[in-house]
């Protein structure tokens, strides 16, 4: 197929409450064609098909030969095995977070990318984020990052902890941003509402001596988004709720200031649509051929951290219970 000629064939596996997202959003590119989407839920997938005006697959195999890529945005057990099926077909894939349950099927994952020379791409969203990418221009060596993630109870993504769910959205954003090894990892973290830990603290204390304290709980009072970070000379603070930046920078200043010697800057970023850019720039991966934004290593690494922290939290309570 001639890409550049002609548009990308995808398809969408696992309608939910975010691959019917990923759905829409396709049906909307000019250079995108949805050949279909497959879900457990027969009902759900008719009603999404017959709103984008697309196709409903009975099961994930029969767009096999008719897709060129494909989101896969199904439960996470699935994740290994309907990547690992599509990307033998040839076909570039576009994988939620977490990657996979275990780093051994992350890394097959990467390994059979690689020997196709096939795309994946791993939906940490927040890389799209318009305050994350506004960051990148001001972050110069981190020495210390505090992160917050509270979120009002959902009833989605319970089968899994709260670190797998939100916190490994920060872990990617940390790990993009310092950019170098983990040296130590401090976790501790509880189930409040389910059975799977509800809220959780790390504390990630990275080769280059930078510190990095995340909490992330889907258990609070309020939806709440904050990260603050310190180096020489500056101090950085997002709010992405009320989508403001203020950075406070040392400079040539006279008169009274809340921070002697310090200028503070607001800056206010427009609402945007990160799941938008996301599934565009994975299709401009596709279209280009070159490696997505957040290839499988990203999401691989990302995971890593997540599953040490989770095993961390899980080997505390076992302690405490025992």
């Amino acid at each position: 197929m001639d890409r550049e000629k002609q548009k990308i064939r995808i398809g969408v596996i696992g309608v939910g409450y975010l691959g019917k997202f990923h759905a829409e959003k396709y049906a909307r590119m000019p250079d995108v064609d949805l050949v279909g989407v497959v879900d457990v839920d027969q009902s759900r997938a008719n009603d999404i098909a017959e709103r984008l005006k697309t196709r409903v697959y009975a099961k994930y195999e029969d767009l096999f030969g008719q897709v060129d890529a494909v989101s896969v945005v199904t439960p996470t057990p699935m994740h290994y095995r309907i990547s690992c099926d599509f990307l033998k077909q040839g076909v570039d894939t576009f994988i939620e977070k977490p990657m996979t349950t275990t780093l051994k099927e992350a890394d097959e994952l990467i390994l059979l990318a690689k020997s196709k020379g096939l795309i994946i791409q791993v939906g940490h969203l927040e890389r799209f984020n318009p305050a994350v990418m506004a960051l990148a221009d001001v972050i110069d060596g981190p020495r210390f990052i505090e992160s917050h993630r509270l979120s009002l109870f959902k009833d989605r993504a319970l089968d899994v902890s709260v670190v797998l769910d939100l916190m490994i959205h920060d872990i990617d954003i940390l790990l993009n941003f310092i950019g170098c090894k983990i040296k130590k990892i401090h976790a501790s973290g509880v189930a409040v509402i389910t059975d799977r830990v509800d809220i959780a603290n790390a504390r990630l204390e990275f080769e280059n001596g930078c510190v990095a304290n995340v909490t992330t709980s889907r258990v609070s009072m309020k939806n709440k988004r904050k990260i603050r970070i310190f180096q020489k000379n500056a101090y950085i603070s997002v709010d992405f709720a009320k989508r403001e930046i203020a950075t406070v920078m040392r400079g040539d200043t006279d008169g009274q200031h809340l921070i002697p010697g310090m200028q503070i800057n607001n800056h206010r970023f427009e609402q945007e649509d990160p799941l938008d850019a996301e599934l565009k720039s994975f299709i401009r991966s596709v279209f280009q051929r070159q490696e997505s934004k957040v290839p499988g290593e990203a999401g691989r690494n990302a995971l890593a951290v997540a599953l040490n922290i989770v095993d961390q939290i899980e080997a505390n309570t076992q302690r405490l219970m025992g």
